[in-house]
């Protein structure tokens, strides 16, 4: 069997999921239709910055004479707490995107008032 292609992409889906989500949330407290939308595209552009910064890729040479446990092993510990690093940036980052876009929308709302 061959490989599962998703459409759209998983990236595209969360996008499309925020993008719906924070639609009906500021509709729901009573938001203007331009302030939706204003709302909406800050958030799908910050949103896809903030995925394309996250696409990181190293290489890394090892010493030679490691057996082949010891390089599994290595590079297990190595995945393990990349893959930590990259879950707490991610949830610091996604912190301070909401922050932003909350002080955009407030600077937003001022501006046209």
């Amino acid at each position: 069997m061959g490989d599962v292609l998703n459409f759209p992409s998983q990236r595209a889906q969360g996008i499309a999921w925020l993008d719906r989500e924070l639609r009906k949330l500021l509709a729901a407290r009573g938001a203007d239709q331009e302030l939706i939308d204003f709302a909406a595209t800050q958030l799908t552009a910050i949103y896809s910055e903030l995925s394309d910064s996250e696409q990181q890729n190293i290489a890394i040479s090892l010493p030679p004479g490691l057996g082949d446990a010891e390089r599994e092993q290595l590079y297990h510990a190595i995945n393990d707490g990349l893959s930590s690093m990259r879950r707490e940036n991610h949830s610091l980052l996604v912190r301070l995107m909401a922050r932003l876009i909350l002080t955009e929308l407030k600077l937003f709302q001022h501006e046209r008032d």
